[in-house]
């Protein structure tokens, strides 16, 4: 005897309900598994920094004596290096998203541009490395300066910058624009007072996520030329430098114990100023967001 419809459809249901279990099961402990990982391995980094993480190390500039050994130079070098590479990548990236989404005529053209982005973003940073010394270092002779680190950075996150300022243009709806032309506003005036800002908080997360790739890179900085062991400060562009990346790595490949020590010391640091940037990319997105939900 043949089953009912009804009761096909129940035995149905009842096996779709216990896959959708085992699977919401199966990803449960995937994400617990990844965290417990995850706060193992800060846990360690934390307990073997912590004795050496004091104003001395942060003010002192590095040694081969690991009690005397700091980070200053990786630190500044990384400021300067993170500032210049939002300085070049941000308005650059916002302006090509505005000209691929607002302004350039759908066609073969366009989507041929939209595909190579899409690649760009995901070629390894060890490329760019190599783009970069051959491009900056040697044929525009910046030499292993703080600009050639930089300029090669940009050309590593300005993909995701793209990619991500186009997904909040398009976030925003259609009648917001309509209804500004409608008023008689100008392309560029619709652009300007009401489609940026509305996508600002989108905007503002792309570009905090491509940053945060861009301040942990190691290989591209290799290539380039960042000096491993600097006991000055960059006071400029065009001078020579070193990051927080490279002094890390310096210190994780050397045999002796207080040296990896250091090496987390300096990662726990990082951490922290990369904590420091997310934070702020969350006040300015929620400002943002408060001013359009008031607007």
């Amino acid at each position: 005897m043949e089953p009912s419809p009804n009761g096909t459809f129940e035995l149905r249901r009842s096996q779709r309900k216990r896959v959708g279990m085992i699977l919401a099961g199966v990803l449960f402990l995937a994400t617990i598994f990844g965290i417990v990982v995850l706060v193992a391995l800060l846990v360690d980094v934390i307990l073997t920094a912590a004795p050496w993480l004091d104003a001395q190390f942060v003010r002192s500039f590095p040694s081969r004596t690991p009690g005397e050994a700091g980070i200053w130079s990786g630190l500044t070098g990384t400021l300067w290096l993170m500032g210049l590479t939002a300085l070049i990548s941000v308005p650059l990236g916002v302006a090509s998203a505005v000209y691929l989404e607002e302004y350039a005529q759908d066609g073969w053209f366009l989507r041929l541009i939209q595909v190579n982005i899409a690649n760009l973003a995901g070629v390894p940073s060890v490329v760019y490395g190599i783009l970069g010394l051959a491009l900056f270092v040697r044929f525009v002779s910046l030499g292993s300066s703080l600009l050639a680190g930089a300029l090669t950075l940009s050309l590593l996150i300005l993909p995701i910058i793209i990619i991500s300022t186009q997904e909040a243009l398009r976030s925003v709806p259609s009648g917001v624009r309509e209804s500004a032309y409608a008023l008689g506003a100008t392309r560029w005036q619709v652009i300007y007072s009401h489609v940026l800002p509305m996508a600002a908080p989108g905007i503002m997360t792309g570009v905090i996520l491509a940053l945060s790739r861009a301040i942990g890179e190691t290989a591209p900085l290799i290539l380039v030329g960042a000096l491993t062991f600097v006991s000055f400060v960059p006071q400029g562009a065009l001078d020579q430098f070193t990051a927080l990346p490279i002094q890390i790595f310096n210190w994780a490949a050397r045999p002796q114990d207080e040296f990896r020590a250091l090496a987390a010391a300096a990662i726990v640091v990082l951490m922290v100023l990369l904590f420091t940037m997310n934070l702020t990319a969350i006040l300015l997105r929620n400002y943002f967001e408060e001013r359009r939900a008031g607007s």
